[in-house]
C-alpha cells in the first residue's frame, strides 16, 4: 500500500484570502492525498473559518483530496464543548479528535485520534480502538523507537499510523494566552493579535538566542521538525501516512520533495538541500526522533 503523504491543520490565525490562496494550490497542485481542515488551537478563531469551509472542502475534493475535520485541542469553555460536540455528530467527513471531550461525545462512532490526545504507547492505541479509533497520529516528541512499536500495534488492530515530518512542532498549549499578553493584553480582549505572526511569535533566550515560537495558547518549536532521511524507517516501521504541518513556505514545493523522496525518484540529502533552500531563516531539527533534545539536528555522520 502506498505511503500517503497529509497536511495538518493550519495552527495559525491565517486571513482568509491566505487561507482561500493556500488551498487552492493544495487542491490544484500538490501531491498530497489528505488535507486536515479546522481550527484545532484557539475557539475564538473559528468563527473566521466557518464561512469558508464548504467551499475549501469543495475544492479539495474535486483536487482529489480526502478531507478530515480537526477538533480543538482543549474544551474549557460551553461554546468549546458545543463546537466539540456538533463536530462529533458528523458522518461525513471523517473527523479527528484532539480532546479527550471529543472521545466522550463521539462514542464508539469511527474517528481518527490527533496528535494532541498523546497515544504515547501500545495499550493507549488498544484502549482507543475499542472506543472507535480507525487511525492515529502519534505526538511529534516520540523517539523512532517507540514510533515502531506504536505503529506496529496499531496496525496489527487495523488503524492507519500517522507521524509529523515536517513543520514546528507542538510543544505544549495553555489555558492562558501568551500571545496577547505579550502585546499587553487579556485572552478575552486579545483583538486577534496572532494574525501579526503568521508563522508564530519568536521567543529569544537572555542571550538573544532563537528558542521557541508562541501561537496562541500553543507553544511550539522555532526549528522546522524535519524527518526526510528517517522517511524509509518510518515506512518499515508500518507508518502509512506522513504528515505535513503547514507553515509561511511554498507547502507544495515542500510536499513534492517529500512524495519525491516517498516515490524513490529524489534522495534524502537532495530533497534536504532543497527544503533548506525553500525554508531560509528557519533551522531544522529532529532530536526528538534520536531521543535526544528536541530542538538538536542530528547528522548523518552522526548517526552512522
Amino acid at each position: 500500500m502506498m505511503t500517503k503523504l497529509s497536511l495538518g491543520p493550519i495552527t495559525y490565525h491565517w486571513d482568509e484570502d491566505q487561507r482561500r490562496d493556500f488551498y487552492a494550490r493544495i487542491a490544484d497542485e500538490s501531491p498530497i492525498d489528505e488535507v486536515y481542515l479546522g481550527e484545532v488551537i484557539c475557539s475564538k478563531r473559528s468563527a473566521f473559518q466557518h464561512a469558508q469551509l464548504p467551499e475549501i472542502i469543495e475544492r479539495l475534493e474535486r483536487g482529489g483530496k480526502t478531507v478530515i475535520l480537526s477538533s480543538l485541542a482543549e474544551v474549557m469553555l460551553k461554546r468549546e464543548r458545543k463546537a466539540t460536540s456538533d463536530l462529533a455528530e458528523l458522518n461525513s467527513p471523517e473527523i479527528e479528535i484532539n480532546n479527550a471531550a471529543g472521545l466522550l461525545a463521539r462514542g464508539h462512532r469511527p474517528h481518527r485520534i490527533g496528535p494532541f490526545m498523546n497515544a504515547y504507547n501500545e495499550a493507549t492505541i488498544g484502549f482507543m480502538a475499542t472506543k472507535g479509533a480507525t487511525h492515529v497520529c502519534l505526538p511529534a516528541e516520540l523517539p523512532g523507537d517507540a514510533v515502531a512499536v506504536a505503529a506496529k500495534a496499531a496496525r496489527d488492530l487495523g488503524l492507519g499510523v500517522e507521524v509529523q515530518v515536517f513543520g514546528r512542532a507542538s510543544l505544549a498549549v495553555s489555558a492562558r494566552c501568551y500571545h496577547a499578553r505579550a502585546h499587553g493584553r487579556t485572552k478575552d480582549n486579545c483583538q486577534f493579535v496572532c494574525e501579526e505572526d503568521p508563522d508564530g511569535l519568536p521567543l529569544t533566550t537572555q542571550d538573544g538566542q532563537p528558542i521557541l515560537r508562541v501561537n496562541g495558547i500553543q507553544t511550539q518549536s522555532n526549528s522546522y521538525l524535519t524527518l526526510l532521511p528517517e522517511i524509509k524507517a518510518l515506512v518499515a516501521a508500518g507508518v502509512s501516512h506522513m504528515r505535513l504541518m503547514p507553515q509561511r513556505v511554498d507547502m507544495v514545493a515542500v510536499a513534492r520533495e517529500y512524495r519525491a523522496v516517498l516515490d524513490g525518484t529524489r534522495s534524502p540529502q537532495a530533497a534536504e538541500e532543497a527544503l533548506g533552500l525553500l525554508c531560509q531563516g528557519t533551522s531544522f531539527s529532529n532530536g526528538f526522533y534520536y531521543g535526544k533534545a528536541g530542538y538538536r539536528r542530528i547528522a548523518q555522520a552522526a548517526r552512522a
